[in-house]
């Protein structure tokens, strides 16, 4: 019988090839990790590039109709000054004619009284005509707003407020104290029927300042508005609340025209406010509380007649704990009498927060 021969199998050189084969795996999973990471890489510079592609566009585009708009509004107003000049050169072709004509004694007491009114007529035609021309200088001047907003004598001006963010929660204090400064003008206003009460000089500060910060959002923020007393209403162009950019000038038109019919009144809960913030899908990146003071009210509503300072303190220190996390929260104080501690609680809120704090002057904006 045949006898064969047995080779002896190397231990070394199977270990030599699965440590081959294992290192080749690892290479082959490094590659396939790097891959992913640079696919998934990619699509964020896609979606990134896409979306300042958007905003480039719509910058552009409203960028173009606010300038188109100014140049008819430049053109009306240097007509209008050719206009005026042309008057201001007859009346006083007028003036040198008459000063230079052979008056008879009969006739200067009314050639008198004829210059008299030429003079008032080219006096009112070179103010009117000086009005004119700062106007246009304003126009060509004017900042390139989302909405064209110019405060009284063309303020303009910013303080430490953070105007920015996607979505932008505005809450407005619609209580009865918003109607005054000082508390024994407030009660005499707070009786007056609602419009009287929204005529009232605070509130329709408070409705412009909502103008101007609508005016001075960026393009790309959509905004919800809600205004409270002792309950919570939001202000929408529709019947369910929704993120309406501030591009969508008709919709933005009807919100701030039905702030402008709420009339003042009631207490102060901010508890039942920061609730519903909390409530808001999806959820805002910035708020802006506009308000005169601590609140006088908690979510268990009225609990006696009156309240003192510490009392406000308690509900506010209550309230707060209801606002959502990490959002910045921007409070603009219209001071009230009697209340010394709201500007320091909302000022920490502000450091707190990562929002600003703002008390605007008596002229703002």
């Amino acid at each position: 019988m045949a006898s064969f021969s047995r080779r002896n199998i190397s231990s070394f050189s199977l270990s030599f090839l699965d440590i081959m084969c294992c290192g080749f795996g690892a290479v082959v999973l490094l590659v396939l990790l790097i891959n992913s990471n640079t696919i998934t890489l990619r699509k964020n510079n896609v979606s990134e590039l896409r979306a300042e592609m958007l905003q480039n566009e719509m910058e552009h585009r409203l960028t173009g109709e606010h300038l188109e708009r100014q140049r008819f509004e430049i053109t009306a107003l240097e007509n209008e000054i050719q206009a005026l000049d042309a008057a201001n050169a007859g009346v006083l072709d007028e003036l040198s004619r008459l000063r230079l004509s052979t008056i008879t004694a009969s006739d200067k007491e009314a050639v008198r009284d004829k210059i008299g009114v030429l003079q008032d007529e080219l006096k009112a035609l070179e103010t009117k005509s000086q009005e004119i021309t700062r106007q246009s200088k304003i126009e060509k001047t004017v900042g390139r707003q989302v909405r064209s907003y110019v405060g009284r004598g063309n303020r303009q001006y910013l303080t430490g407020l953070k105007l920015e963010g996607q979505r932008v929660l505005i809450l407005v204090d619609s209580s009865a104290s918003m109607l005054d400064r000082k508390i024994v003008d407030i009660i005499r206003r707070k009786v007056l029927d609602e419009s009287s009460r929204r005529a009232a000089p605070k509130w329709q500060k408070t409705v412009a300042a909502v103008e101007w910060l609508v005016a001075n959002l960026p393009p790309t923020s959509s905004i919800q508005l809600y205004h409270f007393n002792t309950s919570v209403t939001p202000i929408a162009p529709k019947e369910n609340p929704v993120w309406v950019p501030v591009t969508e000038f008709g919709q933005i038109g009807t919100i701030l025209s039905k702030l402008k019919n709420v009339a003042p009144s009631g207490g102060t809960n901010l508890e039942n406010t920061f609730l519903k913030a909390r409530t808001i899908t999806p959820q805002p990146d910035n708020i802006v509380l506009l308000t005169d003071g601590l609140p006088t009210q908690g979510e268990r509503g009225k609990r006696s007649q009156t309240i003192d300072g510490a009392g406000r303190v308690k509900l506010y220190e209550q309230a707060i704990k209801r606002l959502p996390a990490k959002i910045p929260v921007n409070t603009i104080l219209f001071p009230i009498e009697g209340d010394p501690l709201a500007a320091s609680l909302f000022w920490k809120l502000a450091i707190d927060s990562g929002g600003s704090f703002f008390t605007p002057t008596r002229d703002w904006p």
